[in-house]
């Protein structure tokens, strides 16, 4: 499609909302800014860099053989390069401490700023912000399912360490790049079968966690989150850190709560979740992820809950404090185009939702005409939405619809296949 094909489109879909007061032109800067921290785990299935070797663990699987999977840390940073192209925007990176880049061989309870340098170095050439992730699994200290709840207090000793590190090496990110690095804490605990006493390793764990966030750091370069999971491979039964746990946790102290949309039950959605967590935290963590039946970490497609956690951000105008964040991890295809589908239709989502006339719509509601507020939100999923997008892509200077496919399709055949 030629520029001039674009334009004409744009303008007629411009003129389409302009009908309801949606100023396309305005909705196009504001989305500009939204940054989503893109995963770094999708391009080598979850595997680091600090014991590529050893067993996944922690209730997690990846499937699949795909050729391509980064071995070391330059693939995998040329490998988000080559997503990144293809995505409009400048956004983050998730990391996480496993992924190292030092020749040094150190534990996790070792890990400091200077063992990520080379990130930091790669994100200012790439205009890239870094948010973090101490790595609670896939190690011998995790073996029985246990880390920060464990009984054995030496055990408890060394994952605190390293989530203390780990804070440091997060404000560091932050200070150094000048955008706050968000540091989320996940960990796996829990039991197969049904426990005697569900109180007791809780309480470690929020003792363990206290004694991790006892020293303050500027929230300027770093803010502590902390989420919560509903059950993982070898933890069907009982879970340490259930939603209950650190949604009282996060809010009572000063903690962002992260929902994950495959942490729950198969019929629950986080999106209803959004506007009750506002109201009770500064901010929110927001991990985008896909579920099938139950939390198998599927690449992020355009169904009806990633347009619902869209319309959620921007009716309520949760924006501002939500951060956004990618959390699947796929082996059976292309990496990269994991990393470009998923990114690509969470910002989609974000975009589809700024061009509701959210006030109108509210306006309506607030009135009582329930007819108008059916009639209109239905007739606005036939709107050019796709016009905005492709016009906003061409700007960003990514290529529009599906062209950026072939991109990936060369990268794989001069680069991936290569490996």
């Amino acid at each position: 499609m030629s520029n001039e094909q674009l334009q004409q489109q744009y303008e007629w879909a411009k003129a389409a909302y302009a009908k309801y007061g949606v100023n396309t032109d305005d909705v196009l800067k504001k989305l500009a800014d939204i940054k989503i921290s893109m995963h770094c785990w999708q391009g080598d299935d979850v595997a680091g860099f600090m014991n590529p070797d050893q067993e996944l663990t922690g209730g997690i699987s990846v499937t699949g053989n795909y050729p391509g999977a980064a071995h070391t840390p330059e693939q995998l940073r040329a490998d988000l390069e080559k997503a990144f192209s293809l995505i409009p925007g400048k956004h983050k990176v998730n990391l996480h401490a496993m992924y190292i880049d030092t020749d040094e061989k150190i534990d996790l309870d070792e890990i400091e700023p200077k063992h990520y340098e080379k990130w930091v170095a790669w994100a200012k050439e790439q205009g890239l912000g870094l948010d973090f992730n101490p790595t609670f699994f896939s190690h011998p200290n995790s073996e029985d399912g246990f880390t920060l709840s464990h009984p054995d207090k030496k055990i408890r000793d060394f994952w605190i360490e390293h989530g203390k590190r780990a804070r440091k090496v997060a404000a560091y990110f932050g200070e150094e790049l000048g955008q706050t690095s968000v540091n989320n804490f996940w960990v796996p605990d829990g039991f197969k079968d049904n426990p005697i006493d569900r109180l007791a390793p809780r309480k470690r764990l929020m003792e363990s966690l206290d004694e991790i966030f006892a020293e303050d750091l500027d929230k300027k370069y770093t803010l502590d989150a902390v989420e919560s999971k509903l059950f993982g491979l070898g933890a069907e039964a009982y879970t340490v850190g259930s939603h209950e746990f650190y949604m009282g946790y996060g809010i009572t102290r000063n903690k962002l709560v992260c929902l994950d949309a495959g942490h729950f039950h198969p019929t629950e959605v986080i999106s209803n979740k959004l506007s009750s967590l506002s109201l009770f935290s500064d901010g929110i963590l927001l991990h985008v992820s896909r579920p099938v039946r139950w939390d198998s970490d599927h690449v992020v497609i355009m169904d009806d809950e990633l347009q619902e956690i869209g319309r959620e951000l921007v009716r309520n105008d949760l924006l501002g404090k939500t951060n956004i964040g990618l959390d699947f991890f796929d082996a059976t295809i292309n990496r990269v185009a994991a990393w470009v589908i998923g990114t690509r239709n969470t910002i989609k989502a974000l975009l589809k939702a700024m061009l509701e006339p959210t006030e109108y719509l509210k306006k309506i509601e607030l009135e009582g005409d329930y007819t108008t507020r059916l009639a209109l939100t239905e007739e606005l999923k036939d709107f050019p939405f796709a016009a905005v997008w492709d016009y906003y892509c061409e700007a960003q200077n990514v290529p529009v619809r599906e062209a950026w496919l072939e991109e990936v399709k060369k990268y794989e055949e001069n680069t991936l296949l290569k490996r």
